[in-house]
């Protein structure tokens, strides 16, 4: 396994560091379901996610807990052992796949430690709301586009040998 792309790491740990961060200064700081105003559209909301993405089967009975926590268990070695194996000039994958690491892990933190991930960031138009979410799925959005965009070529200056 190669291990030069392995450097990236740091990217993740940021991800976790600022992810945890942020839901640590939440839940001393407000009351769950406590709502702050900070701009039109967007309002810090504190909810707990026992579910995955928009809730899903966050009334499931508890069992989902612990299927997400293996769940991001499973795609974190996946995506760290892909990660290694990466060549030197797939940076643009790099970042992405590193960034998809850190919130996988930032969420995981939470469904271990209690059960629920923190949410709290809450865009909204008119009386409508997006679902809550947090900086860790901030992170894996933003990796996931990245790994979009270089699937589509860009950040690949690297040219095919024919």
């Amino acid at each position: 396994m190669r291990s030069s792309m392995l450097k990236w790491l740091w990217l993740s740990l940021l991800a976790i560091v600022l992810d945890q961060a942020s839901k640590l200064s939440v839940d001393n700081s407000m009351q769950l379901y406590e709502s702050i105003p900070l701009m039109p559209y967007f309002n810090l909301t504190y909810v707990h996610n026992t579910g995955a993405a928009f809730s899903f089967l966050s009334e499931a009975g508890g069992w989902q807990r612990w299927f997400f926590a293996i769940l991001a268990l499973v795609i974190s070695a996946v995506l760290s052992v892909w990660l290694a194996r990466l060549q030197k000039h797939e940076t643009l994958l790099a970042v992405a796949l590193s960034l998809i690491l850190g919130g996988a892990i930032g969420n995981l933190i939470d469904r271990l430690a209690y059960g629920y991930v923190i949410d709290f960031l809450d865009v909204y138009y008119n009386s409508q709301h997006w679902p809550a979410f947090n900086i860790a799925d901030s992170a894996i959005t933003l990796g996931v586009m990245l790994m979009l965009a270089e699937s589509f070529g860009l950040g690949n200056s690297r040219l095919d040998d024919k």
